[in-house]
């Protein structure tokens, strides 16, 4: 089953996902490096109960990798 934009289903992912771009950015995080880390690290939780793994990966902690972070500049 294919998910399109101009369906009420693609529509939705398509505001997900563009929600989580504009807070990585908004966050001073590069978008592409942040959807990378949560698309390598979520799944290898998948079997996980605790949820506590997902703090670490929400835009504003101070634990994501530097290779998420824009430099100052």
């Amino acid at each position: 089953m294919y998910i399109i934009i101009d369906t009420i289903n693609g529509a939705k992912a398509s505001a997900i996902i563009y929600s989580i771009a504009e807070t990585a950015k908004a966050n001073n995080l590069k978008p592409y490096h942040y959807f990378e880390l949560l698309l390598t690290e979520i799944p290898k939780h998948m079997e996980d109960t605790n949820l506590d793994f997902l703090d670490d990966l929400l835009p504003w902690s101070e634990k994501l990798p530097v290779e998420c972070r824009k430099q100052n500049q």
